[in-house]
């Protein structure tokens, strides 16, 4: 009985005890179990695993081509190292016009601009931008490093070397890892203040002051290259929140101040910290600190900047995309273990909470959330697919890991079935890998299997945005001998993308390629030797049913899908006849354009300059027949739907002619031609309104258009209001 005595004992302080324990577990976080030989194997793989990323990174980064926008990024370094090096006396980097890099921190840029300046390189140099690759590729794997510990934070070093892989093996956060100095580095700060912050919940009430400083790097990181990093504040400050009433209640707001205190002093710190940090290299922010960074942050959660993209097979203006659009290009374009894992993790998420802790699943989940859903919201303008919210995808590869690892204890005790997740896991991935090792200069163009891959998503959505397929098409050029750094005789090159391709050529080639900016659809208004055009400026059924052409000598593609085309300019009879047509030569540059024609049929904008002499030669059955067969090859093409309804329209056939002209303001609703002629249509049918309709929508779209005054006025004046009719005369005369 006597034994029975301490037991009693013990019962009777139970409660207490318990509910001591208790509080112990909620103060001090989730308990971590102590560190094994199979941790410490893990851990070793890891860190192997960590080098191999990110030798192949930084070798994949240094040997991809330039992308489109680093015109501005590189404008910006070398004002950015201007600013400093004249201790401020330059102001140049205050106010940046043109790309509006003013609203961006300048820490990569400096950094990178400090270590191109130090070494002697400009933008014409190719170790000028290797060097700018490199550093993009160390930000890029950072990142990766980020979401990797804290993925061993919550679930240990197995699962850390799993998200690892994964997020390496993601062919588009890998691809922009190597070339794209806005979003990786300012998606390698949300991972670190992520993980930082998640280890700062877990260690109070007894924070670590590294922990703190760690989130304000993180957080000065993410700020000092965009603005939208001020949403970590709102991060920090609402979850903290979150995390100190999960551990103690509402009661603990009184009963528990010093460790309110703690919260307040740790994260208030270092937020900061960050900031301070942040401003250090942003110069516009220098001068201005509180008003410029929230000033860019409006300006980038509307992003003002509107442009043509493709999106779900239709060219559309950035300003006027669905809803949708941000989410559908994340699905599309993430592998598949990234979104069934995603997904998936919603099953588990109770479990995750209690296991885990609930405000650092909740923040998770917030992360990879909150922003999609807030520019959905705020009808938000985004262009070249999901780049700018690319820094929700660390929290998205988080969730997805902490998925498969939890699936797999699911079933522990069911060896085939742990198998066969492994199995499933290998496969996903390696669909995903292999578009990485067959696309290494770009595989930020993948789409995953939904839809049909990079091949399903030609002609419904851009594909290489940014032009980085110009160094393969230049390297292709060179290893044919058609270029060479020894050339003697100068050649001249077209392009859509002068930026890439100048800076990739100049001293490489000693100024013997000399450079013309063409647009796509008039590229024959200039003379060159040959064309240098990736597809982001071909229209949607155009890619689908005649690109590249049979002027194309070679392609650069990507899984079979052609990125960019080059053409060679032979004959020059397409160049000659667009001159004849200037000079208004119609029959010599008909000519011209038939002679083109016999070499190569398939060239849309011969056809369309056939239409166009034809028409002027007052051949309207011709023109029309002209027009027809441009459409064959590029259907949708404005010019060739504009040069069908005047056809039509000079027939008689005024139905036929509005039909073509609406089609052409359909597919551009800012071609003020065919609004000025359809408006012609319907006043010869005597349907002035209508009429009226399409001469304001003309002089909206072009207001220099004096013809469209003029043709409203007329309008007006039959439909017997000649006081606004006055009104339109004396706009045309400028009055």
């Amino acid at each position: 009985m006597s034994k029975k005595k301490p037991v009693k004992k013990q019962k009777s302080k139970a409660p207490n005890a318990k509910k001591n324990r208790s509080s112990s577990v909620k103060e001090v976080g989730p308990v971590k179990p102590p560190v094994s030989e199979q941790d410490n194997l893990y851990k070793k793989i890891f860190l192997y695993s960590l080098a191999v990323i990110f030798v192949i990174t930084a070798a994949l980064a240094i040997n991809s081509g330039i992308n489109g926008d680093d015109e501005f990024q590189n404008d910006y370094s070398e004002k950015l190292v201007n600013y400093y090096s004249t201790m401020g006396a330059d102001t140049s980097a205050l106010f940046i016009e043109k790309g509006n890099m003013h609203y961006y921190g300048g820490f990569f840029d400096l950094l990178t601009g400090v270590v191109n300046t130090a070494l002697g390189f400009d933008e014409f140099d190719t170790a000028y931008h290797q060097i700018r690759h490199f550093f993009n590729a160390v930000f890029g794997v950072l990142a990766m490093f980020f979401v990797a510990l804290l993925v061993r934070e919550l679930a240990g070093w197995r699962a850390a070397i799993l998200a690892l892989w994964l997020i390496f093996l993601s062919p588009r956060f890998l691809g922009h890892s190597l070339m794209n100095p806005k979003d990786i580095p300012f998606a390698a700060g949300f991972a670190v203040s992520l993980y930082y912050m998640i280890r700062l919940f877990r260690s109070m009430p007894k924070p670590n002051w590294k922990t703190a400083l760690g989130l304000s790097l993180g957080i000065a990181l993410a700020l000092a290259t965009r603005a939208g990093g001020l949403l970590l504040f709102g991060y920090l400050g609402l979850f903290a929140g979150l995390d100190f009433l999960f551990k103690y209640g509402i009661k603990g707001l009184s009963s528990k101040i010093s460790v309110l205190g703690k919260y307040v002093l740790y994260g208030l710190g270092a937020a900061i910290v960050g900031y301070i940090l942040a401003i250090l290299t942003w110069p516009a922010a220098l001068v201005d600190p509180i008003g410029h960074p929230l000033a860019a942050l409006t300006e980038f959660s509307k992003l003002g900047v509107k442009i043509r993209l493709l999106f779900m097979g239709e060219n559309v203006m950035s300003d006027d995309t669905a809803w949708y659009y941000a989410p559908l290009w994340i699905a599309k374009t993430i592998p598949l273990y990234a979104l069934i894992g995603f997904i998936g993790g919603l099953f588990f998420i109770f479990r995750w909470m209690k296991n885990y802790g609930r405000a650092e699943i909740i923040l998770l989940y917030f992360a990879a959330i909150f922003p999609v859903a807030y520019v959905i919201y705020k009808d938000s303008i985004l262009h070249d697919g999901w780049r700018h919210l690319i820094f929700v995808y660390p929290a998205i590869i988080a969730l997805a890991t902490l998925f498969w690892i939890s699936l797999e204890k699911q079933f522990l005790s069911n060896r085939n079935v742990l198998y066969g997740i492994t199995a499933v896991i290998v496969l996903l991935a390696l669909e995903p890998t292999i578009f990485i090792l067959r696309n290494y200069s770009f595989p930020y163009v993948y789409f995953n299997p939904i839809g049909g891959g990079l091949k399903g998503a030609l002609g419904d959505y851009e594909t290489d945005y940014w032009g980085v397929s110009v160094k393969e098409a230049i390297d292709w050029m060179d290893d044919e001998g058609i270029i060479s750094p020894d050339m003697q005789d100068t050649l001249t090159f077209g392009t859509t993308f002068y930026y890439n391709l100048s800076r990739q050529t100049r001293k490489q080639y000693n100024g013997k390629i000399k450079l013309k900016y063409v647009r796509f659809n008039s590229r024959y208004n200039e003379d060159w030797d040959y064309g240098i055009f990736p597809s982001r400026y071909v229209r949607s059924k155009h890619l689908k049913k005649g690109w590249p052409n049979s002027k194309s000598i070679h392609e650069v593609n990507a899984s079979g899908v052609p990125l960019l085309s080059i053409e060679q300019n032979k004959t020059r009879n397409a160049y000659l006849g667009q001159t004849a047509i200037k000079n208004r030569q119609w029959q010599q540059a008909q000519q011209y354009f038939q002679q083109e024609l016999k070499d190569h049929p398939d060239n849309e904008l011969a056809w369309i300059g056939v239409a166009n002499a034809s028409m002027n030669l007052g051949q309207f059955t011709t023109a029309e027949n002209a027009a027809n067969e441009a459409l064959k090859v590029a259907p949708a093409i404005e010019a060739g739907l504009l040069y069908k309804g005047m056809a039509h329209l000079n027939q008689g056939k005024l139905d036929e002619a509005i039909l073509a002209f609406d089609e052409a303001t359909r597919v551009n609703d800012e071609y003020y031609a065919a609004y000025y002629y359809m408006a012609i249509a319907y006043e010869q049918k005597q349907s002035l309104q209508e009429a009226f309709e399409a001469a304001k929508k003309a002089i909206e779209a072009n207001p220099r258009f004096k013809a469209s005054y003029e043709l409203a006025a007329r309008i007006l004046e039959k439909a017997g209001d000649t006081e606004n009719a006055a009104r339109y005369r004396n706009a045309a005369r400028g009055q």
